[in-house]
């Protein structure tokens, strides 16, 4: 679908979903930012990421229109598909979805934040009996159903068979082979896939949940401040669950052999040790880098080490 279709397809959803109150001429800067919170999988994932940022999500008996403890965005709980569609339409200013549905929409939208959540890639998947080594076969007709109908599209085109698509509408997965001879349709571990009898032979992109804008909402500077407030804080939580604070002693003697070693932001915190006793040290270190890590430290002279987890980190 084109963005220009697609912004034809919601253009009267623009007025629908305007504040209360306002009206075409109102002053933008002063209206609400209005985000678009997704709906299925994604929502408690971003849910919780709102929450570890300080801003929670109260669903009242309105469960579509929630209110959020931070003031100056109105919220609407929409499919993420939908999300994608509003804020292509600019009846929304930020909104998360995956990036799957941005491309497969062909909108007009502005990545702000990654957030890693529910990664998925897009794949094409067959039975294995359709296989010709391990490959689609090549000069054939095939049919292949999926939601992605855009996206198979264009992957079409670089196939050495001709595609027929047929749209799916959920339970992609259970069309081979009586009414399709493949799939393209998201997936996290391919578990749905293997139980299926399906086989991935191609990834057409990967995806996970991300915070867009529509373009017309970056454009004024007191607005673009108030969105670029909400990315730092929710970018702070991302970074802070990377990595933990590491906090420990060592005598001044072992200090150099310790601190060279910290894999941190900056440069570390450090202290002296009540009696010149020592160093304080404090550091924020990557995930994955302490089990190593304490056990190097620990050899090299570091003592009394405490690890403890950070809610936000802000550079």
């Amino acid at each position: 679908m084109s963005g220009t279709a697609l912004r034809d397809e919601v253009a009267g959803d623009d007025v629908a979903a305007r504040t209360p109150g306002t009206s075409p001429g109102a002053d933008a800067a002063k209206r609400a930012i209005r985000i678009g919170l997704p709906k299925g999988r994604m929502q408690d994932g971003v849910f919780a990421l709102l929450a570890d940022a300080g801003i929670d999500v109260r669903l009242g008996s309105r469960n579509y229109r929630p209110s959020l403890s931070w003031p100056g965005f109105e919220a609407k709980l929409l499919k993420p598909q939908n999300v994608v569609r509003m804020l292509h339409a600019g009846s929304r200013d930020v909104g998360f979805a995956g990036a799957d549905w941005v491309a497969e929409l062909g909108a007009d939208l502005v990545e702000l934040l990654d957030t890693g959540l529910d990664p998925v890639r897009v794949v094409a998947a067959a039975p294995g009996a359709l296989l010709d080594g391990g490959a689609l076969p090549a000069g054939r007709r095939l049919v292949v159903a999926t939601e992605y109908v855009s996206l198979v599209a264009e992957w079409a085109r670089g196939q050495p068979f001709d595609a027929e698509v047929v749209r799916s509408y959920g339970a992609t997965e259970v069309f081979p082979p009586e009414d399709a001879d493949l799939i393209v349709d998201n997936t996290a571990t391919g578990a749905t896939l293997r139980g299926n009898g399906l086989v991935v032979t191609d990834t057409l992109m990967r995806s996970s949940t991300r915070l867009y804008a529509n373009p017309a909402a970056l454009g004024d500077p007191a607005r673009r401040a108030r969105i670029d407030d909400l990315v730092l804080l929710l970018r702070s939580v991302l970074e802070a669950r990377r990595r933990v604070m590491l906090e420990l002693n060592v005598a001044e003697a072992h200090f150099e052999r310790v601190v060279s070693i910290l894999p941190c932001m900056r440069e570390p915190s450090v202290s002296r040790l009540h009696g010149d006793a020592g160093y304080a040290v404090r550091v924020a270190v990557p995930r994955t880098a302490l089990p190593a890590l304490l056990l190097e430290v620990k050899a090299r002279g570091g003592t009394d080490l405490v690890v403890s987890e950070p809610q936000q980190i802000v550079p």
